[in-house]
């Protein structure tokens, strides 16, 4: 495919990004996000888990506070200071209302115009599959993303004191097969790998090979190839649902 992607939209200020588990967010879009705060765009993270689950060498109660460390110093290298964590279980993650009401909340605290999430798709692309966890929020980020702004879903936020916010104007899906827009990220490659690289217990039990190295290999892979979509510009990539 060699249709052209637009560039993303420019008109906004605070963005969300909501996605299953540590480390998400930097295979996906970090460089984006170091663009974005570049440009003093206010961006927050939350995640529905603390990955306990994901390290195989690892017991749950160790790795969830370990992790959490390691994604906050992830975000802090691109520009990113709060983080918050849902306490959903990694690798069993329910989409349903609970998962819903627990994004809408969010978005109506942050009040974003612009969401992100990683991909809600059953595959990547092909026959390689998807994590649940992974779809499950993908989903229900896309659904969140209105109910943050129906008073009549979730009626008990608001007596909670968080009032419906109807101001998200796009969802953007990052990892998507299907992508429609992307964002040049010459200025933000270098941070995004050394944001992958602040989790390094995760790398490290992942991969034999260097941890710097492997960063490096895969984000600058997945940009370069963008890029002939882009202008030859390195870029990542989004699908993007206007609301």
């Amino acid at each position: 495919m060699t249709e052209q992607l637009e560039p993303m939209p420019a008109r906004w200020e605070r963005a969300l990004a909501v996605v299953a588990h540590p480390d998400d967010l930097e295979y996906g879009c970090a460089a984006a996000v170091a663009v974005w705060t570049d440009e003093g765009r206010e961006i927050s993270y939350l995640l529905a888990t603390r990955g306990e689950a994901g390290i195989d060498s690892i017991e749950p109660a160790r790795c969830g506070p370990l992790r959490e460390r390691e994604q906050r110093a992830s975000a802090a290298v691109v520009g990113v200071g709060s983080v918050e964590f849902l306490d959903h279980h990694d690798g069993v993650i329910e989409y349903g209302p609970g998962l819903r009401r627990d994004i809408a909340a969010a978005i109506r605290r942050y009040r974003p115009e612009l969401v992100i999430t990683l991909n809600h798709r059953d595959t990547w692309g092909g026959t390689a599959w998807n994590t649940p966890d992974h779809t499950a929020v993908g989903r229900a980020v896309l659904d969140a993303a209105g109910d943050a702004g129906n008073r009549w879903i979730f009626p008990e936020l608001a007596a909670r004191g968080l009032q419906p916010w109807d101001g998200v104007r796009w969802v953007a899906v990052a990892g998507s097969s299907v992508p429609t827009h992307a964002v040049d990220v010459t200025g933000g490659l270098e941070r995004s790998v050394r944001s992958l690289l602040e989790h390094r217990t995760y790398i490290e039990a992942l991969t034999d090979d260097d941890p710097e190295t492997y960063c490096r290999t895969f984000l600058t892979g997945n940009v370069t190839a963008a890029s002939a979509r882009f202008g030859g510009r390195p870029a990542v990539t989004f699908e993007l649902f206007p609301r």
